[in-house]
């Protein structure tokens, strides 16, 4: 394996031209450690969304193709899947996708406001720091005191049918 490249990173260039082939895009992918488990984890996004028989199709396909290669000495599971609606976003495609979207933010510590968290509209990024509109204002917060960021999803817009 090339210096300085994940195995995440590696898999990502093996997998990404058959995904892409079967008319997929990559969200993201992970190689980390659960309890005393490994996972490898692809997470597959379309314009069309992502359903199990998705997840399926693309294991079945990019399986033969990681095993050639061997990239990972560990035992690990492979799992595939939709990113689905409350999408996290690690990547400055995923912020790019996301602007407009409402999101929360979680910071490692409190902040100067001792907030942990916020809750508004994605405006803008860039490699350094993300920008939300907040109600009051709209905040730039580095992006080395966040511990995680992800759409928020509301789900009092999904009507009910009665039957």
């Amino acid at each position: 394996m090339a210096k300085g490249i994940s195995i995440a990173e590696r898999v990502e260039a093996l997998v990404a031209p058959c995904i892409t082939e079967l008319g997929y895009r990559i969200w993201d992918v992970e190689y980390v450690k659960e309890g005393t488990e490994w996972y490898l984890r692809i997470t597959l996004d379309s314009d069309e969304g992502i359903d199990i028989d998705d997840c399926e199709k693309v294991s079945r396909a990019i399986n033969p193709i990681i095993d050639e290669a061997d990239p990972i000495e560990d035992f690990y599971y492979l799992e595939v899947s939709s990113p689905g609606l409350e999408r996290v976003l690690r990547k400055q495609e995923h912020f790019a996708a996301s602007i407009g979207s409402e999101i929360e933010i979680r910071l490692f510590a409190p902040d100067e406001n001792k907030k942990k968290s916020y809750n508004g509209i994605l405006s803008a990024y860039d490699e350094d720091s993300i920008t939300v509109d907040l109600a009051e204002e709209s905040r730039k917060i580095p992006l080395n005191k966040i511990s995680k960021v992800q759409t928020v999803f509301d789900f009092s817009s999904i009507s009910m049918k009665e039957d």
